[in-house]
């Protein structure tokens, strides 16, 4: 009886360490396979690119861990992006000038953000249901804004965003981590961070102990929203177009990726947002590895559905013995 004791105890010491650390053994893992089989993979250019092509992924996946912290998800980012973009389009071919047009962008998505909120919070939907709603209207309104067509843009402050870096890391990927760390302090350090978890570890306590629930809701899904927005707004400047049939395609995927790997439960109650970057580095990494080694992208998917599988398997709670 002893002797199994201790071997449950070790599987879970176990279990637990590959929930806090694998996400960052399978990046470093990944880096030494490139450096050894990818071809001038150890250079400052394969950096700057992936810091180029990165920081959307990472930007999605800080507001889908606030969601997943719920207990909920967010299947409308990559809708709420190729929105975002294509009010971008409409302002910037009406005449207004980038900020106003950037603005514009973001605020359809903080307001597609607050709809999902009030869909789950007021009318008690499902978030798997009411998200996936936005997902299959999102991108037909991104398509009747822009006229269902390609709209370039050529925009002179696109090109800084695409091209810009300071001290030779792109500005974009500085502006990811500065949201990154928004985030982690919103969490971590507020009132409100503490209201999250306490909903997603136990909604119904929560209520009972007179937390703000509804109001905590809205907010995070505003915030996915604005996070997605943003994102949207860069993958747009990086393509000098609005393409609503495309930008944001398949995103939820992958932030979905880049938090369960990063190692929040889908069962909320927990957000781990240095987990969630490292999630999102490792993601595209993977895409940009597969890619280089003329693998199709439905690989890459299908890869992506692979490692969400194994990392829910990895966090499942360890079963009690009698």
């Amino acid at each position: 009886m002893t002797t199994l004791t201790a071997s449950l105890k070790d599987r879970t010491v176990v279990s637990t360490w590959a929930r806090e650390h694998g996400v960052y053994i399978a990046l470093v893992l990944l880096i030494a396979f490139n450096a050894v089989a990818t071809t001038n993979f150890l250079t400052v250019d394969t950096l700057q690119l992936l810091f180029s092509q990165v920081p959307p992924v990472i930007i999605v996946s800080l507001g889908m861990a606030l969601v997943i912290g719920t207990g909920g998800v967010d299947l409308s980012v990559g809708a709420t992006m190729a929105i975002a973009s294509a009010v971008l389009a409409k302002f910037v071919v009406g005449g207004s000038p980038i900020g106003v047009a950037m603005a514009a962008a973001v605020v359809a998505g903080l307001l597609v953000g607050v709809f999902n909120g009030l869909v789950v919070a007021f009318a008690r939907v499902q978030p798997i249901v009411a998200t996936l709603g936005v997902l299959v209207a999102g991108r037909g309104i991104a398509l009747v804004i822009t006229g269902g067509a390609l709209v370039e843009l050529f925009v002179p402050f696109f090109k800084d965003v695409r091209l810009g870096k300071f001290l030779g890391v792109p500005y974009v990927m500085i502006v990811a981590a500065l949201l990154a760390v928004g985030v982690s302090f919103l969490v971590r350090r507020t009132a409100f961070g503490y209201r999250l978890l306490a909903i997603g570890g136990n909604r119904r306590a929560s209520v009972l102990a007179g937390l703000p629930v509804r109001r905590t809701l809205i907010v995070v899904y505003a915030i996915s929203g604005t996070l997605a927005a943003v994102a949207g707004v860069i993958a747009t400047a990086r393509l000098r177009a609005s393409d609503p049939s495309y930008i944001g395609l398949l995103m939820e995927l992958s932030a979905i990726t880049a938090v369960v790997v990063g190692g929040t439960s889908l069962n909320g109650g927990r957000v781990r947002i240095l987990g969630t970057v490292t999630g999102a580095i490792l993601i595209q990494l993977l895409e940009t590895t597969l890619v280089s080694h003329n693998a199709p992208d439905s690989v890459a998917r299908m890869v992506e559905a692979v490692i969400i599988i194994a990392a829910v398997y990895i966090q499942r709670p360890a079963r009690s013995s009698r």
